[in-house]
């Protein structure tokens, strides 16, 4: 016969009205399981185990780790400053709690714990650089083409000045001033443009550009990586498109990349965008979704030699 947690509740209950040598006669079972049974229902009584311990609660892990995150992310925040970020955000803490995080962390909850580092300096430069250089390309009868492609380095917009076989200098700074007619990118934000030393760019060009707000600065002698971000997009065309297709004539590569650059800033990620397109970082990130529950559209561009994939609506 099984017994269930009640019955033996009873049993256990009834073992104090009766006497101790009866028991054997009354109950079916022996004296020491009735006694271990008692014993357990005593001990899970008097047990405080789970009770709460007297004083504050524990800070839980993950507020720990967004406090060291922020202080690690903000070198300028002391622990009264975090403690104002973790009250705006909802969650109630003390800041002596929050100082108590940083020290024993080894971090000086006092701000100004260090100086900003290079990749910050140069992130909050970004968006004030614009960036230029010259694409060259041999079309299918060795003809040289150049491209002057000019790169913003906040949005990583890329746009083509345009297209010729003869880069002179007055050829590119009327060029430059085409640009700056058509673009939509508010010149007066940007405080300076990056160029290298090329016979191309000439006082003209210089000018053409300054007189719209930003200063002009010059690449040192055969140093190409002080204009880094303009040579990885260059790179970035030749990899992605100059090395998969023949290039006909003078309209053929401004077409192919007029259409290149359309899907480079709308479609394209960036990982220095945090994988966006330079379109969906100046507006929002997509509203996060399930694809399994979506169909997924592709469009090829350029013939299928790089594709687009969208949401279905």
């Amino acid at each position: 016969m099984r017994y269930e947690p009640a019955d033996r509740l009873w049993l256990a209950a009834l073992s104090h009205l009766i006497p101790r040598p009866q028991w054997e006669r009354t109950f079916p079972i022996t004296p020491a399981t009735l006694l271990a049974r008692h014993r357990n229902l005593v001990a899970k009584k008097r047990d405080y185990s789970k009770r709460r311990r007297p004083g504050r609660p524990p800070t839980a892990a993950a507020v720990k780790a967004l406090i060291l995150r922020m202080a690690a992310e903000n070198p300028r925040w002391g622990h009264h400053r975090i403690h104002g970020e973790l009250t705006r955000l909802g969650h109630q803490i003390s800041a002596s709690t929050a100082w108590n995080i940083l020290n024993r962390a080894g971090i000086d909850p006092a701000p100004r714990r260090s100086g900003p580092t290079w990749k910050q300096i140069l992130t909050a430069q970004a968006e004030h650089i614009v960036a230029g250089d010259f694409l060259h390309a041999d079309t299918a009868r060795l003809e040289h083409l150049y491209a002057p492609i000019m790169l913003e380095h906040g949005s990583r917009r890329a746009h083509l000045l345009g297209v010729t076989a003869n880069p002179t200098g007055p050829w590119t700074a009327q060029a430059a001033r085409n640009y700056l007619m058509s673009t939509d990118t508010d010149m007066t934000k940007l405080k300076f443009l990056i160029r290298d030393r090329g016979g191309q760019f000439t006082d003209a060009f210089d000018t053409a550009f300054a007189d719209a707000g930003p200063r002009i600065l010059k690449n040192p002698p055969q140093a190409p990586k002080a204009n880094a971000h303009c040579e990885r997009i260059i790179g970035t065309l030749r990899r992605e498109l100059l090395d998969s297709m023949l290039i006909l004539n003078e309209h053929h590569l401004r077409r192919t990349l007029t259409r290149y650059l359309q899907h480079y800033n709308t479609a394209r990620p960036h990982r220095g965008i945090g994988q966006l397109s330079p379109s969906q970082a100046e507006t929002s990130p997509p509203t996060p979704i399930d694809l399994a529950d979506h169909r997924v559209h592709r469009r090829a561009i350029l013939g299928g030699l790089t594709n687009e994939y969208r949401i279905a609506s």
